[in-house]
């Protein structure tokens, strides 16, 4: 018996026990950029991606390798976006330049065309290799749009004039637990923050935020003060989306044919 859900760590008879017995395959989505003083900077993709073998561990299948890079960095990026992203350039030690329209050699819509692209790619391979449910661990919020906007338009693909044998689903993981949860859009926030304490702690420096939380971090988006965040909060809201993803993922692998038809939720 082994307990690994990695794809690219484990070895042939491993990938194809699991994916017989749960043919569920996890592909986390993020990006690079700055998350405060006290973040990693793949804060999106770290979390998107340790959430992911959450998921795989409770509900089965397998988690491909994060995709960290593709999405358009000319906007929706806080280095891009932020009031204070020049403060951003300035700690980063970068010149201000480099984030302006025009540096990536490609506009906006060409980068999004490029990502959606991207996506599609990496789907039609995962379903080459034998899977009958695609899962999207969104940990960047933007991507979201176009992880969707890639499902739809994977679902009426045809090959020999066939439809795609596989469903897919995008999400990201404070929409499930808006219910109980919603106060959790920030950026860097205290929910980010409490995502990562429970996951990766060992990536969190909580003693490089401002000591008066009334002082406004650099790049940080937050209506409660980050000083505030804990594992604990972090795990109760892991544990729940996780049960909330074996519930969408029990019914897609039970009834495909919902999420098959034209204008089905990505």
């Amino acid at each position: 018996m082994h307990n690994e859900v990695q794809y690219e760590r484990m070895r042939p008879r491993q990938i194809v026990a699991t994916r017989q017995k749960c043919p569920v395959a996890y592909l986390p989505l993020g990006t690079i950029e700055w998350h405060g003083h006290h973040g990693p900077t793949g804060f999106d993709t770290i979390t998107s991606h340790a959430l992911a073998i959450r998921c795989a561990q409770a509900t089965g299948g397998l988690v491909f390798p994060p995709l960290w890079y593709g999405e358009s960095r000319s906007e929706g990026l806080i280095e891009t976006g932020a009031e204070d992203r020049e403060n951003i350039h300035q700690e980063m030690n970068l010149p201000t330049e480099n984030f302006d329209p025009g540096y990536m050699r490609f506009s906006c819509q060409q980068q999004y065309e490029n990502y959606q692209r991207l996506l599609l790619h990496c789907m039609h391979q995962i379903q080459s290799l034998g899977f009958k449910l695609l899962v999207f661990t969104v940990g960047h919020y933007p991507l979201l749009d176009h992880a969707r906007a890639a499902c739809c338009v994977f679902h009426q693909s045809r090959w020999n004039n066939k439809r795609a044998n596989m469903i897919t689903w995008a999400f990201v993981g404070n929409e499930l637990i808006q219910d109980t949860h919603p106060d959790t859009a920030g950026h860097a926030d205290y929910w980010e923050t409490s995502l990562m304490l429970a996951l990766e702690p060992n990536l969190i420096d909580l003693n490089e935020l401002p000591k008066d939380p009334k002082q406004k971090p650099v790049g940080i988006i937050s209506d409660r003060p980050v000083q505030q965040a804990s594992a604990d909060f972090g795990e109760k809201a892991i544990t729940r989306i996780v049960e909330r993803v074996s519930t969408q993922v029990k019914d897609r692998l039970e009834n495909p044919q919902r999420y098959r038809g034209h204008g089905w939720q990505a």
